[in-house]
C-alpha cells in the first residue's frame, strides 16, 4: 500500500469544492485510488484526471514505479525505481513535488527520494541542490558526502546549508537566550549578600510571615491626637535574598561532546546552531566537540555554525571514551561546569573508562547530561545497557527535542532535576 503526503492549502480548498459537486461513494473511491496508486485502477474503477493524474504520478514515480508485468499484462506486485538515475527527470519530479504538496511533505519525499532510490550522488550537481527543499535531513546528507563533493558545488552546498542553519537559529535563539538568562540569574542568587547586593523585593516578599506589629511609645498621647492607636509594623528579613556581583568571566562553562557517527546527523546539525547561540552569551564559555575514533575541537569555529558543520565528518566508529577524556582534561571549574554529551552510546572504546569518567566528573561537582538524540526523529536507536548504566550514575540518558533544550540547559545550570520528557524512552 502505498501512503500518500498531504497537499497544499489551495490544493485541499479546491478539493473540498470539488467534493461538494462529488458523490460520498466516488469521492471515497477517488481518494482510495490515490493512497492505493495505479494498481487498484481496476478495482476501484477510478479514473484520475487533471491536477490528481499529475499527483499521481509524481507519488507513483517514488513509491509505486517500474511495476512489473505478468505475460498476461497483470501486475506482478513487484516494485522498482521510477525516477532513474537521470538528474533531469529528478529536477522535473522536485519541481513537481514542490506544486503538489505543502514544504514539510516535500521534505520527507526527498529523504524517501535519496533513502529508496539512491539518489545521494546527484546532489553532487549544483543544478540538484538548487531544486531542493533545504532541511536538517537534507544538511546531513549534503555533510556526510562532504569529502567526495566536487569544489563546483561545495558553495552551492554551503548556501543550502547555510539557510537551514539561519532559520534555525531564528527559531531557537531567543528562546534559548530567555531561558538560559532567567536560569543563569537565579543560580548566581545567594543568601548572604552584602548590602548593595540586597534584592529587597525578593527579601520583603520571603520574609512577610515575619511581619511585627509594634505599638507606639506613647500611645494614648497619639490615639488622642490622630483618633490610632499609633501602632507601626516592621518585617523582620530572617533571610536576605540577593545576586552575586556582576563579572565579566563567564558564570558557566558548557561543554557540548557530539558523536559525528552516521546516525546522529540531525543532532549534529541541531548541536552546532546551539552551540553558537550559547557561544553567543557572554555569561557562558562554550566549548564544542565532536569526535568519533578521534575527537576534534571545534570551539574557534562556534562563531559560524556553518564552518563547524563542515569541519565534521558523519561515519566511521565511536570512541566515547577518548572524547570525554578530552572534555575532562578542559574542565577547570567543576562546580560550574555543564557536560552535554550527544550520542547514541554505541561505544568502541572502553566501557569501563568512559563510566569511570562519568562517575569522577559527577563527584567533582560537573553537571552531567546525557542525550540519545538531540532531533524531531521520535525515539532513538541506542545501546541499553551504557544508557542504564549512565543512570545507574546519576545522569539519566532521554532523546530530547531542541525545542526542550533550552529548559534542560536551564535545569542543568539551576542544578534542578532535569525535564526527562517521556520515561518510556528512559532507560
Amino acid at each position: 500500500m502505498r501512503q500518500t503526503p498531504g497537499e497544499t492549502t489551495e490544493r485541499a480548498t479546491e478539493r473540498t469544492a470539488t467534493a461538494s459537486h462529488t458523490p460520498p461513494d466516488a469521492e471515497r473511491l477517488r481518494r482510495w485510488r490515490l493512497v492505493l496508486g495505479a494498481d487498484s485502477a481496476d478495482s476501484t474503477e477510478c479514473a484520475l484526471t487533471g491536477q490528481d493524474a499529475a499527483m499521481d504520478g509524481a507519488l507513483d514515480a517514488l513509491y509505486g514505479g517500474g511495476t512489473a508485468k505478468k505475460p498476461n499484462g497483470r501486475s506482478t506486485g513487484a516494485r522498482s525505481a521510477g525516477l532513474g538515475a537521470s538528474a533531469p527527470s529528478v529536477a522535473r519530479w522536485l519541481g513537481d513535488i514542490r506544486t503538489y504538496f505543502p514544504s514539510s511533505v516535500v521534505q520527507v519525499m526527498q529523504r524517501d527520494a535519496i533513502d529508496r532510490l539512491g539518489l545521494s550522488a546527484l546532489l553532487l550537481e549544483p543544478e540538484m541542490l538548487e531544486a531542493v527543499e533545504p532541511d536538517v535531513h537534507l544538511v546531513g546528507t549534503l555533510l556526510s558526502l562532504n569529502k567526495a563533493m566536487p569544489e563546483t558545488t561545495k558553495e552551492t552546498a554551503r548556501a543550502v546549508v547555510r539557510k537551514v542553519v539561519e532559520d534555525l537559529e531564528r527559531r531557537l535563539e531567543s528562546r534559548t537566550r530567555a531561558t538560559l538568562t532567567g536560569a543563569l540569574d537565579r543560580s548566581a542568587r545567594i543568601s548572604r549578600p552584602r548590602h548593595r547586593d540586597i534584592d529587597w523585593d525578593r527579601t520583603i516578599r520571603a520574609n512577610l510571615k515575619n511581619y511585627l506589629t509594634l505599638a507606639a511609645p506613647d500611645a494614648a498621647t497619639t490615639a488622642g491626637s490622630t483618633g490610632t492607636t499609633g501602632a507601626t509594623g516592621t518585617v523582620v528579613p530572617e533571610r536576605l535574598i540577593g545576586y552575586g556581583r556582576s563579572s565579566r568571566s563567564a558564570k558557566k562553562d558548557i561543554v557540548l561532546c557530539i558523536d559525528q557517527s552516521g546516525s546522529m546527523a540531525a543532532s549534529v546539525v541541531y548541536a552546532s546552531v546551539f552551540g553558537a547561540v550559547l557561544a553567543s552569551m557572554r555569561t557562558l564559555s562554550t566549548r564544542l566537540v565532536v569526535f568519533d575514533t578521534a575527537v576534534v575541537d571545534l570551539t574557534d569555529q562556534l562563531d559560524d555554525p556553518v564552518d563547524v558543520l563542515f569541519g565534521t565528518q558523519l561515519g566511521g566508529g565511536t570512541d566515547i571514551n577518548r572524547a570525554l577524556a578530552y572534555c575532562q582534561s578542559r574542565i577547570t571549574r567543576p562546580a560550574d561546569t555543564v557536560v552535554v554529551l550527544i550520542s547514541d552510546l554505541y561505544e568502541g572504546g572502553i566501557r569501563d573508562e568512559m563510566l569511570k569518567r562519568v562517575a569522577a566528573m559527577k563527584a567533582s561537582g560537573v553537571q552531567f547530561v546525557t542525550l540519545l538524540a538531540l532531533s524531531d526523529e521520535g525515539a532513538p536507536a541506542y545501546d541499553h545497557e551504557h544508557a542504564a548504566a549512565l543512570g545507574a550514575l546519576g545522569a539519566p540518558a532521554f532523546a530530547c527535542t531542541p525545542d526542550l533544550f533550552p529548559d534542560v540547559m536551564a535545569a542543568a545550570i539551576e542544578k534542578r532535576p532535569l525535564p526527562i520528557p517521556d520515561k518510556e524512552y528512559q532507560p
